[in-house]
């Protein structure tokens, strides 16, 4: 039967709106005023706003290979409570690295009949495979990721310039985006150099290993490459501000660059994270209070395009907690679940809209992957796919709220603004107040 869903505050990509959403088979078909609303449509009330479903454009899944670290159930379920619908998976933390057309295959075996939303992946650039480039485009890969400094994991290795300009000509072919962790090893490693003795249960000593001229360095080589070869670039999860002016030169340049940050850069400042809390441990690191402030009204002016979690789990080992130290422990943060709080949270302090919200987690990423007239937007002919979200209501994170393989995460006990009701995949409810869907509705959106 074709739904209405109602409500008094529906976020479309021109306005904030009340009215009705119409749904038949899985699509939006309008939007319009109540009174509108077809007969035959079975009416839905949302007791919230209602968005386009968040899209998480840098998420690592961890499946196949590392499924004890994560994996499609648990990932696409704390996706679902947190309000997001779409998740773009990046290609290392798996074993094989989406480097291959076979390891493609692979993930989508390891993802059949697990999924509460839907997915697609990125492929990898990484150890000399540029000939598999194409072929990974041709078989639905949505861009590719890259390291220019040591990932850190097994299975995936950095590329260096000579890597890429070989891998380059093939990708610019394919017209898709490369995704770059920007940090270049060579001030990385003079940095280290400067720390070999120092105290690693101290958050300022994992500050200063990880410099913000690597961000730098590393940002301007990708520029004149962008330059020289005429591919979308996309630097993932910036942090150092200091590197904006650079970007925003070249875009002025008509290069066609973009640009994220995630939610923990813009909600922890390196002042406040105590020592041995190597929960806070990410690369890039979470820099100062006065960087943070810089990345919002980065967010404000457009010279950041979207905002991304970098979803990084791992098993509680591995993040050395009672060690506490930021040598050891793995660098990944847990946010899927919470973000759309995290990211609103701190909107409501800097005077950002729920259209901004849709822009910068839906529509926006979506973008980027490819999925515009898909996903992302609240408008007719996309998939219907909506959280039901209370901006106002107050929350205290807590383990349970994660749903995740290990509930554990730096924004427990944090207080925040914003609440998921519920959360929609083509129309069918995969979460409703603290319930999820019995069945795996989710699916890999086809290229």
């Amino acid at each position: 039967m074709p739904q209405a869903f109602i409500s008094q505050q529906i976020v479309t990509p021109d306005s904030i709106r009340p009215g009705a959403v119409l749904v038949d088979n899985g699509k939006i078909t309008a939007v319009c005023n109540q009174a509108e609303i077809p007969p035959d449509h079975r009416r839905l009330h949302c007791l919230g706003a209602l968005l386009p479903g968040l899209v998480d454009s840098h998420i690592h899944i961890n499946e196949p290979g590392r499924t004890e670290w994560e994996g499609f159930a648990t990932a696409t379920r704390a996706a679902a409570a947190g309000g997001y619908t779409t998740l773009i998976d990046m290609p290392l933390n798996c074993l094989p690295a989406t480097t291959t057309v076979a390891a493609l295959e692979a993930k989508r075996e390891a993802a059949r009949g697990k999924c509460l939303v839907d997915w697609a992946a990125w492929g990898g650039i990484s150890n000399f495979n540029a000939k598999d480039l194409e072929p990974l485009a041709h078989a639905g890969v949505r861009g590719f990721k890259c390291f220019l400094a040591e990932p850190g994991i097994d299975g995936f290795c950095r590329v260096d310039e000579a890597e890429l300009r070989v891998a380059l000509p093939h990708l610019a072919r394919t017209g898709l985006p490369l995704l770059v962790h920007a940090e270049l090893p060579e001030p990385l490693d003079r940095a280290a150099r400067h720390v070999t003795s120092a105290d690693w249960r101290r958050y300022k000593t994992w500050l200063r290993s990880r410099p913000d001229e690597a961000e730098i360095a590393a940002i301007r080589l990708m520029i004149r490459l962008c330059r020289e070869f005429n591919f979308h670039l996309h630097i993932v999860h910036l942090v150092t501000a200091q590197a904006l002016d650079d970007i925003r030169q070249a875009r002025a340049e008509g290069l066609p660059i973009t640009v994220e940050t995630c939610p923990h850069y813009l909600h922890f400042a390196a002042e406040k994270i105590p020592d041995g809390s190597t929960l806070h441990k990410c690369a890039p690191p979470i820099r100062s209070a006065e960087n943070r402030e810089q990345l919002w009204k980065a967010l404000r002016n457009g010279a950041i395009d979207l905002i991304a979690t970098d979803h990084s789990p791992c098993t509680p080992e591995m993040k050395r907690i009672e060690e506490g130290s930021f040598a050891t422990a793995w660098g990944g943060i847990s946010s899927v679940s919470v973000a759309l709080p995290v990211v609103w949270t701190g909107m409501r302090r800097h005077g950002f809209t729920l259209s901004d919200l849709a822009r910068l987690l839906s529509q926006k990423p979506a973008q980027l992957a490819g999925l515009t007239c898909k996903k992302g937007s609240i408008a007719k002919g996309y998939d219907a796919d909506f959280v039901v979200f209370d901006p106002d209501t107050e929350i205290i994170v807590t383990k349970e709220q994660l749903h995740t393989r290990h509930p554990i995460s730096p924004y427990i006990g944090e207080h925040l603004f914003g609440t998921v009701i519920a959360t929609y995949l083509r129309g069918n409810p995969v979460y409703t107040e603290g319930r999820f869907a019995e069945s795996a509705q989710g699916r890999e959106i086809p290229a």
